[in-house]
């Protein structure tokens, strides 16, 4: 089982949710996040060097069983991408090992409760 976290932009979710339904993946939660990591630059204001405030994203966490995972990723990347090579702040995915999953209802475990 991995859990698969993905930071996109703001404008992307509905393409990217859109894209996971059709690809099976129907178990997300969604959150808004904010930050920046290279999109940000340095700017001039009266003489001063000044760093933008951070930049709205949208932080999707999908928990999913090894069978899912490239094809989770390759769906985020394939959607989430603002054209067909990237630009600066398409945003990331991390992929973690997750050691248990519990569904609360049930206490159900394992891969069955993803």
């Amino acid at each position: 089982m991995k859990l698969i976290t993905a930071i996109i932009r703001e404008a992307k979710l509905d393409q990217v949710r859109e894209a996971l339904i059709e690809a099976e993946i129907t178990r997300i939660t969604v959150s808004k996040v904010s930050g920046h990591g290279q999109q940000f630059s340095e700017e001039i204001y009266r003489g001063r060097k000044v760093i933008p405030n951070l930049i709205p994203k949208v932080r999707l966490d999908i928990a999913v069983n090894d069978d899912f995972v490239n094809i989770t990723i390759d769906t985020i990347i394939k959607s989430a991408r603002t054209n067909s090579k990237g630009e600066v702040g398409d945003g990331k995915i991390f992929i973690t090992n997750l050691e248990e999953c519990i569904r609360i209802r049930t206490g159900e475990k394992g891969g069955s409760a993803i």
